[in-house]
């Protein structure tokens, strides 16, 4: 996907303008593009459109006008975009309870190392690919981001809606599966034939 640019972002005063309705059409967008696996585990698949929203609140949030400090704002978001033939997601481990948040997020301890999330189409499984930095030896971050890379067999039956999809934890404190609703499937197809 190409990179977002200072030209993509809404000036300051006009988002706020129409910041409400903008919101809400990716609240819209978020909501077809979100993956839960069991109670957990969430995955948002990410686009240009999910990550310049990110980095316009970003900008409202910390009311950053310095246009350096948006370029880095713009670089970090911008990792994110998922590369020719990728899909690129937010996982999000879903804790709210602090009594049993370390508990909970000691039972997903190496959930980012090896073969653990899994996308599951035309018989064949690719496996999320993790940003580094996310965990150590003796902590794991509630928030990752992860790349899948269907093969062109795989990105095939993504649009053959008689074809199962599925996404798949498998992991020794926690394993869940979701089929991928065809809502989904078609924005990932979008962002597949997205070319740079």
């Amino acid at each position: 996907m190409k990179a977002l640019t200072s030209q993509d972002l809404i000036p300051h005063d006009e988002y706020e303008r129409q910041r409400e309705t903008y919101r809400q059409t990716i609240i819209e967008l978020k909501r077809r593009r979100r993956i839960g696996l069991g109670e957990k585990v969430t995955l948002v698949f990410e686009n240009r459109e999910t990550l310049r929203f990110q980095i316009q609140e970003m900008i409202r949030v910390e009311r950053i006008f310095d246009s350096q400090k948006v370029q880095e704002e713009l670089d970090v978001y911008n990792a994110l975009l998922p590369a020719p033939g990728e899909l690129s997601a937010t996982l999000l481990i879903e804790l709210t309870d602090p009594d049993t948040m370390k508990q909970w997020l000691d039972l997903f301890m190496g959930l980012d190392h090896g073969q653990k999330v899994g996308l599951r189409a035309g018989g064949e499984v690719v496996y999320g690919l993790f940003e580094g930095g996310h965990s150590h030896d003796t902590k794991i971050s509630a928030v990752h981001f992860v790349r899948f890379r269907p093969t062109p067999a795989m990105v095939k039956a993504l649009g053959n809606q008689a074809a199962r999809v599925a996404l798949t934890v498998r992991h020794a404190g926690y394993e869940a599966e979701a089929e991928v609703p065809w809502v989904t499937r078609q924005e990932w197809l979008e962002d597949l034939s997205t070319v740079e």
